[in-house]
């Protein structure tokens, strides 16, 4: 399986929750497959995804769920250090790794070589860290928005994209939109 197979298999599960999705081909594939107001796709600030939905997580009491890249994580490391010593329970951050860059070319990230993201979030103190192959992300994911307790998924899959459309939404409306739907489902 690659991102998009993964992506397909959360869509019914992760719909009706906020999402904060990586910059480049995961927010255009989110977009393309499921485009949702409570959808917040990145389109400039790589890396960010995590700490952004994390932010968020603290700010307000919705569930949030953080897509990421292994690249992208690796390009912001400070970001499971801070999630470790900042616990919100109603936050998942989802790691898709495919040990690529798949957002530039498919060059190999050093997470598909020695390094380890599982391990280092848990060196870095996150507690439920949950590594599963891609074919078992969607059990995971649904476990752990049942749950009540900070979850980090690092899924692992192969390198591949799809053909996706630019998005062409204005970041403004993506950002305006996105605050709408969690306004109006924190006043519920």
């Amino acid at each position: 399986m690659i991102r998009s197979d993964v992506l397909k298999t959360l869509i019914p599960m992760i719909s009706d929750h906020f999402v904060v999705c990586n910059i480049g081909l995961p927010s255009q594939e989110l977009h393309m497959l499921d485009d949702q107001p409570t959808n917040f796709y990145m389109l400039g600030t790589m890396g960010l995804s995590s700490s952004i939905g994390l932010g968020l997580a603290l700010a307000q009491k919705q569930k949030v769920i953080s897509i990421d890249g292994d690249g992208s994580v690796l390009t912001n490391f400070g970001t499971l250090p801070t999630i470790a010593n900042n616990v919100a329970d109603n936050f998942i951050l989802l790691i898709i790794d495919n040990g690529s860059y798949g957002s530039t070319g498919d060059q190999p990230t050093y997470a598909g070589k020695k390094t380890s993201l599982t391990a280092v979030a848990q060196a870095c103190g996150c507690e439920n860290v949950i590594e599963c192959a891609a074919e078992d992300c969607a059990d995971v994911m649904e476990q752990a928005l049942t749950g009540d307790k900070m979850t980090i998924i690092v899924c692992k899959c192969e390198s591949g994209n799809i053909p996706v459309p630019v998005i062409t939404k204005d970041p403004v409306t993506i950002r305006d939109r996105f605050m709408t739907a969690l306004r109006e489902k924190n006043a519920q």
